[in-house]
């Protein structure tokens, strides 16, 4: 089967299997929810692993959160020579919100929400402290425009670092297996 650039998450769940799944999310994200059948490799270890990929013949659909790492990952394969990749439109949420199934735990909290933490909490401090340093309104306005620049590029340099802290890599990826599994 010939695969598009991007699968919808409907074709995906109608696909019943046929494909593998390449989840590049980091080990954290992938352990609190992740489709059931993926391998985890991050965006991070891709390169390295990219030419093993590179010549499997199986389809392969690339997920992460929205779809911005997926994009990356599959362009990287495809630069390798691998044709048969996907990236799932709109990421693992967009899986959720069409009642897709998901396996692990609760417990940690995504990307996403940290950084919706995290930009609050800067937000409601620059507004807190402008009450007494009229210029700390700018940190506000900084965080806003960050936010900003992350939906219209897709990207988020405030998940990117957060992803580097050491709770956030508690966990490492099998990658071995996932090769192994993503060749077969």
């Amino acid at each position: 089967m010939s695969l598009p650039d991007t699968l919808s998450p409907t074709t995906l769940r109608q696909q019943n299997g046929s494909v593998r799944l390449l989840d590049v999310r980091t080990p954290g994200e992938f352990a609190a929810a992740r489709i059931p059948g993926s391998h985890n490799i991050p965006l991070g270890d891709l390169d390295a692993h990219a030419d093993a990929l590179a010549g499997s013949a199986t389809d392969l659909v690339v997920v992460c959160q929205s779809g911005g790492r997926a994009k990356i990952a599959a362009d990287t394969l495809r630069a390798k020579g691998r044709t048969n990749v996907s990236v799932l439109d709109g990421g693992l949420a967009a899986w959720e919100s069409v009642g897709g199934e998901t396996d692990g735990g609760a417990s940690a909290w995504t990307i996403e929400r940290q950084v919706r933490l995290v930009a609050g909490s800067l937000v409601l401090t620059g507004i807190a402290l402008s009450l007494k340093y009229p210029k700390a309104k700018f940190l506000s306005g900084a965080i806003g425009g960050g936010l900003t620049f992350a939906a219209v590029s897709n990207t988020c340099m405030m998940g990117s670092m957060l992803a580097k802290l050491p709770f956030n890599r508690a966990a490492s990826a099998d990658i071995d297996s996932a090769l192994e599994a993503l060749r077969t």
